[in-house]
């Protein structure tokens, strides 16, 4: 047991020090094209923090265990929008405006995220709900991609290109060492525990995975770009709903538990409208909110919990 658990511990740390890197280097890379911060947190570390997850999904599937990838993702976006939010908030030490210069024009996201929830009411992705879910989100991200271009934008790191697409790559390359070992020694430990291996999934490499974008955001929020940390956050919850479960279902269309949808969407729903309502009305979400944030996290661990014993 503590021979799983260790090299589980190791894979996920190879997980976030990928993503780490990747995104890391994705940043500078994007700086040497017309594009605007935003777009650069939007969109480019959006992306790549959504790695992680749909590695490990993308395992999770072909060693024939899908609902363990998808509740990898669905916990990992209700992780994302309240304690990665919280702990963003209690580091600066202020309340933080939610907004994004993308989404503020986009009244398209929150039904994005309702999507998978509808196709997925069934408890079965298809093989078209799939490429459905890819053509949606890849038409939004193509949007605010275009949208944010900047030909006002001073470039930069235009010399480092190519060391920037070598360290980018390694990063990608690392993350997929540990997503392959983060799924088999998961589900081993999770044997040994006797308990679902999606409540794993869910809770402890879900809350891993959210590693790449709360590091970026903390850094955004220090530098006093809340919009670039924010821009982040729901980017990597767009994808992580739309293109990633679409990918899951092309690779191979899946059955899986119908709580999935109905509990952890439900949660992942719930904590988007709150953002989303906070972000249109230009509020500011103030410590007190942020620990309201973290009660309803914690309430989404004790009913998953008690949903998969």
């Amino acid at each position: 047991m503590v021979n799983s658990l260790f090299i589980f511990i190791a894979a996920l740390f190879l997980v976030i020090k990928g993503a780490t890197v990747a995104a890391k280097y994705a940043a500078r890379l994007a700086e040497s094209f017309p594009l605007s911060k935003y777009t650069i947190g939007f969109i480019v570390i959006a992306i790549i923090s959504i790695l992680p997850e749909t590695f490990i999904a993308i395992n999770s599937s072909l060693a024939g265990m899908p609902s363990f990838g998808l509740g990898t993702l669905f916990g990992s976006n209700v992780a994302d929008m309240t304690l990665v939010f919280t702990i963003i908030i209690l580091f600066a030490g202020r309340g933080i405006k939610i907004r994004s210069s993308i989404l503020g024009k986009n009244k398209a996201y929150p039904f994005l995220l309702l999507l998978p929830l509808v196709l997925g009411m069934d408890g079965y992705f298809s093989r078209p709900e799939g490429i459905a879910l890819i053509i949606f989100g890849g038409a939004f991200y193509y949007t605010a991609f275009r949208n944010g271009m900047d030909r006002s934008v001073s470039l930069s790191n235009k010399n480092n290109r190519y060391k920037n697409f070598f360290m980018l790559f390694l990063g990608m390359a690392i993350l997929l060492v540990g997503a392959h070992f983060t799924v088999n020694s998961a589900v081993v430990f999770a044997n040994m525990l006797k308990i679902n291996p999606i409540l794993i999934g869910m809770l402890v490499v879900g809350l891993g995975t959210t590693m790449p974008e709360l590091f970026f955001a903390l850094k955004s929020v220090r530098e006093r770009d809340d919009d670039l940390a924010v821009g982040d956050i729901l980017g990597t919850v767009l994808a992580d709903s739309t293109v990633v479960v679409g990918i899951l279902a092309v690779i191979n269309p899946f059955s899986f538990p119908q709580r999935i949808i109905y509990i952890t969407g439900l949660f992942m729903v719930l904590a988007s409208v709150i953002l989303f309502i906070c972000m249109r009305s230009g509020r500011v979400l103030s410590k007190r909110e942020s620990y309201a944030l973290l009660i309803f996290w914690l309430t989404f661990v004790l009913v998953e919990f008690l949903a998969n014993r």
